[in-house]
């Protein structure tokens, strides 16, 4: 074997030596990646999650209205990416406890029944109006001392959350998308699906909650989100008791 057939035998053999342990890294790197998706999502391979939605009001039959599809479609594609399952359930047939399968809820308390559980049992710091009266509050949020309120196609609020708890141990949570408006859930749920990664670097698999305001969405949509603050303490905290009216004597 002559040194030119010797040096073209070596470069193909440093080639796909090179080609091979790229193609391991790369393989190596992918398969890293999905591990940390699967586990902040709560979602192993073959794995079971639930998608809990609104019933429509105009019937018995499952509806779910535009926005919210949108919403369910954004998850849907993040479940698949986990190599998971999704069942989609109507809010008042959902009857799983916590720790069984991960739960991503939509909508909010006033047409979620199952929503309004999941506020109430792990979110004691946030009140949702949900006055079916128009008022200036109807539909506001109030989070510790804070309010804030709707401005219909201007300025809307959502909560974020990924939720833990103890019977879980932290693989299966929950996972909620009450937004005040039908937009704001879809806007939700696009937002974890851009920003799960830098959420799963900063939060790991700890419970937290996200304040996102969407602006604009007469002009831009759910695309245009804001994120007001992480409010995880406040609303994990439970707010005061109102004060019980007090009654005024006259003395005769």
């Amino acid at each position: 074997m002559n040194d030119d057939l010797r040096n073209l035998v070596l470069g193909v053999v440093a080639a796909g030596i090179s080609a091979t342990l790229g193609w391991l890294a790369r393989t190596y790197l992918w398969k890293r990646k999905l591990r940390r998706k699967q586990a902040f999502f709560g979602l192993p391979d073959n794995s079971e999650s639930l998608l809990v939605v609104n019933r429509g009001a105009a019937g018995p039959d499952l509806t779910v209205m535009r926005y919210d599809v949108f919403a369910l479609l954004e998850l849907a594609a993040l479940i698949k990416d986990c190599n998971a399952n999704a069942q989609v359930v109507p809010h008042d047939a959902a009857r799983q406890g916590f720790g069984e399968r991960t739960e991503f809820c939509v909508g909010g308390p006033a047409s979620n029944r199952r929503m309004a559980a999941h506020l109430s049992s792990l979110l004691p710091g946030v009140r949702v109006n949900v006055d079916a009266e128009p008022s200036p509050d109807r539909g506001a949020f109030q989070i510790g001392s804070e309010r804030y309120r709707v401005e219909v196609g201007r300025a809307e609020y959502a909560l974020l959350a990924r939720l833990t708890v103890d019977q879980s141990n932290g693989t299966r949570p929950v996972f909620l998308f009450c937004g005040q408006t039908a937009i704001t859930n879809q806007a939700a749920t696009r937002y974890l699906a851009r920003h799960h990664e830098r959420l799963s670097r900063k939060h790991g698999d700890t419970s937290f909650v996200l304040l996102l305001k969407v602006v604009n969405s007469g002009a831009y949509g759910p695309d245009v989100v804001e994120l007001v603050a992480d409010v995880t303490r406040d609303a994990k905290t439970p707010l005061p008791a109102p004060a019980a009216p007090r009654n005024s004597h006259r003395a005769t």
